[in-house]
């Protein structure tokens, strides 16, 4: 990677998001993590889909796209792989999707695949894969067996022991972990007295929850680190400072989200912060910094 940071799953659809806004260009960052793909194409939920709250954002899109097989045969080979690192999303609602969609991206360009695994299990009433440590390791072991590309498991922190959650997903073969997902929040409307986000709950992401995902980084941290595991640490990055917190919490690379859709310019301002720091700190590779956090 050209640079420590990755944009978001969601947050860029499939890389072509910010190809329009003046001065941006992918070569800022080192990966981009392409929108969740399904099996089947999704129409997503009913709107609202999105609010703002003070200090983040509040998102409930239900994993809208156009299916598998549209991303794979009519929009990967768009994609400019010469300009920065791509990797698939894939969500399921059954461990038989996140197989199929696996192998599927496996048979394509990508560089890695990324699991979010902070999907509700249809066949258990519902309970969101991420949540359970038995069958996080299920979804991670059956990718696992269809593709030899680097798999990334997406950690939720709406979860009991995130660092046991790591462990189990360690065993079952991940190669790198992305802490955190979004925190499950609500929005009301005290007038109408009613809740805004169509579904009546979204994930919480921004600012807001940034204290909460170092936190889970350094956890995982701990059970990653003697299995050299990297992880894409994320949650509220705005600044530079915030992405130095992540490294020294932990992590290898830090993922950008929220703070894109009010600063679209926002990554360059990263990279040139984490180089101002390095400098001052006599450092020569960002990687000097990952774990370096001193605990009282």
């Amino acid at each position: 990677m050209a640079s420590p940071l990755v944009l978001l799953s969601g947050c860029v659809g499939f890389g072509e998001e910010y190809t329009r806004v003046a001065g941006f260009s992918n070569r800022h960052v080192g990966a981009i993590c392409l929108k969740g793909t399904t099996g089947q194409a999704r129409p997503g939920n009913a709107p609202h889909r999105v609010y703002e709250t003070p200090g983040g954002m509040l998102n409930a899109i239900g994993l809208q796209n156009p299916g598998v097989d549209f991303v794979v045969d009519e929009i990967l080979p768009g994609l400019d792989y010469d300009e920065t690192r791509f990797i698939a999303n894939v969500s399921g609602s059954t461990i038989e999707e996140y197989i199929e969609v696996t192998r599927r991206f496996d048979d394509s360009l990508v560089d890695a695949i990324e699991i979010n695994i902070s999907c509700p299990n249809v066949k258990e009433g519902g309970v969101a894969f991420g949540n359970d440590p038995d069958m996080s390791a299920r979804v991670v072991a059956a990718c696992r067996k269809v593709t030899g590309k680097p798999l990334i498991t997406k950690l939720s922190p709406n979860q009991t022991d995130i660092a046991a959650n790591a462990r189990r997903c360690i065993e079952a073969g991940t190669d790198a972990f992305s802490a955190i997902n979004t925190l499950m929040g609500m929005a009301i409307d005290a007038e109408r007295r009613r809740t805004v986000i169509g579904n009546n709950q979204g994930g919480l992401s921004g600012p807001a929850i940034k204290p909460v995902a170092l936190l889970r980084v350094h956890q995982v941290y701990q059970v990653a680190k003697p299995h050299g595991v990297p992880i894409i640490g994320q949650g509220g990055v705005a600044s530079a400072t915030d992405a130095i917190e992540f490294l020294l919490a932990g992590a290898t690379a830090v993922g950008v989200g929220t703070g894109l859709f009010y600063d679209p310019l926002l990554c360059q301002k990263i990279n040139q912060g984490i180089q101002d720091y390095l400098k001052r700190h006599g450092l020569g590779h960002v990687s000097e910094l990952t774990g370096a956090l001193q605990l009282n």
